[in-house]
């Protein structure tokens, strides 16, 4: 059985579940954009990586053809 709890505090999950897809495609956009900035500012595809958590390869795979 699924409590109210479970379902977290919007209620039902696929309205949260949406929210939470359009939250996450904010944050890619915002992503995108300081990731830019940095780069037009001469910040190395390495301190990006850094700053993001990932590999200066996959910073510059998913960012470097902007």
């Amino acid at each position: 059985m699924i409590t109210a709890q479970a379902l977290g505090p919007e209620g039902e999950p696929l309205p949260e579940l949406r929210r939470l897809a359009g939250v996450r495609s904010e944050i890619a956009r915002a992503e995108e954009v300081q990731v830019r900035r940095a780069r037009n500012a001469g910040y190395s595809w390495q301190a990006i990586a850094g700053a993001l958590g990932v590999t200066k390869q996959a910073a510059h795979k998913k960012y470097g053809r902007q």
